[in-house]
C-alpha cells in the first residue's frame, strides 16, 4: 500500500494566484496592518505633544496635499520605470519617515512642524506608490478569474485594516503611539522586501517620449472613454462627501446624540465587516454589466449621511454602514475589472494616477468646508446635502451609455488592447448573470 506524500495534501494555490499576485497581496496585508494603526497613532502623537484638534487636522492635511500634488507625476514615473522599483523606493521613503516619526515620539522631542514634514514625506511616498501598485496588480492577473482575484485582494486589504485599527488602538493604550509608528515602519520594510521579489520579466519595456507626453497620453486614455472620466468625476465628489461625513459630521453626531465615540466605532466596524463580506460575494458573482451593477451600488453611499441627519439609533446606523461597506466592494471589484480589461497595460499606472487624483483631490476642500457649511445651513441640512449630491451624481453617471453597456469580456486581457474598445453585446446570458 502506497502512503500518499505530504506534498499531495499541501493546499494548492489557485491558478489565477500567480507569484506576483501572491507577493502583492501579502505585502498589502502587511502594510494594511501597520498603516491602520499608524493613522490613529499619528493623531494621538500630536495630542500627546500638546496639540489640539486643529493641529491633528494640520498634520493630516500635510499628508494629503503632496499626495494630490505628486499623483500624476507618480503615475507617469510608474509607466516609465519598472513598477516594482517605484514601489520599493516609495516603501523605503515611508519606512524611513515613519521610523523617524517613531524615534521623535518615543524620545518626547516631537514638534508639530517635524510631524507635519514627516507626514508630507509619507504622502509623497504614497503618491508614487499607489499608481505603480495598482498598475502592477492589474497586470498580475488575466482571464476570466480577474474579478475573483481582485475581490480576494481587497478582502485581504480590508481585513488587515480592520485588524490593524483594532490592534493599533490596543497597542497605543498599552505602550503609546511611538511604538505603533515603529511597527508601521517595520511593516513598510517587510512589504518593500516582498515587493523587491516581483517578477517584471514578462512585462514589455515601455518607451517614453518625455514626462509631459506621458501625462498627455494618460489623459487621452481617460478623456477618450466616457465611462472612465464620468465615474472619476463622480467619485471626486462622492469621496469628498463620504470623507466629510466620516471624519467630521459622524463623530460630532455620535458625541451629541448617540453616546460618544464607542457607538461611532461600532458603526465604522460594521462598515469594515461589510467590505469583507462584499469581497467574499464578489469572489463568486461575475455581473456581466460591470459598471451598471457597480454604479447602482453607489446609491447606498448616500445612506450614512441621511442616517446621521435623522439621526437613526445606533443599531440602524450600524446596519446602514454595513450595507455601505458591502456595496463599495461590489463597485470596487467591478471598477478594477473594467480597468483591467479595457486599459492597455503600458498605460495602467497613468490612468490609475488620474483615477486616484480624482478620488482624493476634493477631500481636503470638503473637510475644510464642513464647518462653514454647518454654520451656514445647519448640520442636518449639510448632511442631507451630502446625500443629495451622491444621489444626483450617480443618477447622472447612469445616463452615460457606456456605463450601462460595458460588458465583462472573456477574451484577451487588457494588455492586448491598444485602443479604446466599444462595449460589446454578450453572445448569451444566463438568468443568474443578466447584468
Amino acid at each position: 500500500m502506497t502512503i500518499p506524500s505530504a506534498s499531495r495534501h499541501r493546499p494548492r494555490r489557485p491558478d489565477w494566484a500567480g507569484r506576483n499576485y501572491t507577493l502583492l497581496t501579502a505585502a498589502a496585508v502587511v502594510t494594511g496592518l501597520g498603516n491602520a494603526g499608524a493613522l490613529i497613532a499619528a493623531a494621538f502623537a500630536v495630542l500627546d505633544a500638546g496639540g489640539d484638534s486643529g493641529d491633528v487636522g494640520l498634520v493630516a492635511a500635510a499628508r494629503t496635499v503632496p499626495l494630490v500634488v505628486f499623483l500624476l507625476i507618480g503615475g507617469a514615473v510608474a509607466d516609465r520605470l519598472p513598477r516594482h522599483r517605484v514601489m520599493v523606493a516609495a516603501n523605503t521613503l515611508n519606512c524611513l519617515s515613519q521610523a523617524t516619526f517613531a524615534v521623535l515620539v518615543l524620545s518626547g522631542e516631537a514638534r508639530l512642524w517635524q510631524m507635519a514634514v514627516l507626514a508630507a514625506l509619507g504622502g509623497t511616498g504614497q503618491a508614487f506608490f499607489s499608481p505603480a501598485a495598482e498598475g502592477m496588480l492589474l497586470s498580475s492577473v488575466e482571464g476570466e478569474q480577474a474579478g475573483r482575484a481582485f475581490a480576494v485582494f481587497r478582502m485581504g486589504m480590508n481585513g488587515s485594516q480592520i485588524g490593524g485599527a483594532a490592534l493599533g488602538g490596543a497597542l497605543i493604550a498599552a505602550f503609546g503611539p511611538g511604538w505603533v509608528l515603529a511597527v508601521d515602519a517595520a511593516a513598510f520594510a517587510l512589504a518593500g522586501a516582498l515587493r523587491a521579489f516581483l517578477d517584471v520579466g514578462p512585462v514589455a519595456r515601455r518607451e517614453s517620449g518625455g514626462m509631459l507626453r506621458d501625462l498627455r497620453e494618460g489623459w487621452q486614455e481617460v478623456a477618450g472613454r466616457a465611462w472612465l472620466w464620468s465615474i472619476v468625476v463622480q467619485f471626486s465628489v462622492v469621496n469628498a462627501m463620504v470623507a466629510a461625513v466620516e471624519a467630521v459630521y459622524g463623530p460630532l453626531v455620535a458625541e451629541e446624540h448617540l453616546g460618544g465615540a464607542r457607538p461611532w466605532g461600532l458603526a465604522l466596524a460594521a462598515y469594515g465587516v461589510g467590505t469583507v463580506l462584499g469581497g467574499l460575494l464578489m469572489t463568486r458573482w461575475k455581473p456581466r454589466r460591470l459598471l451598471l451593477v457597480g454604479t447602482v451600488c453607489v446609491f447606498p453611499f448616500a445612506l450614512p449621511s441621511a442616517a446621521l441627519a435623522v439621526p437613526l439609533p445606533v443599531p440602524a446606523l450600524c446596519a446602514v454602514m454595513f450595507v455601505g461597506g458591502l456595496s463599495i466592494e461590489v463597485f470596487g471589484v467591478s471598477w478594477m475589472t473594467a480597468l483591467h480589461q479595457e486599459i492597455p497595460e503600458d498605460k495602467l499606472s497613468r490612468v490609475s494616477a488620474y483615477d486616484w487624483f480624482g478620488s482624493v483631490s476634493m477631500v481636503p476642500l470638503a473637510t475644510a468646508l464642513t464647518g462653514p457649511a454647518e454654520n451656514a445651513f445647519g448640520r442636518t441640512a449639510a448632511l442631507w446635502g451630502c446625500s443629495a449630491l451622491i444621489l444626483l451624481l450617480t443618477l447622472a453617471v447612469l445616463t452615460v451609455p457606456e456605463v450601462r453597456q460595458l460588458r465583462r469580456r472573456t477574451d484577451a486581457p487588457a494588455a492586448a488592447h491598444a485602443e479604446p474598445a466599444e462595449p460589446t453585446e454578450p453572445a448569451a446570458e444566463s438568468a443568474i448573470s443578466q447584468y
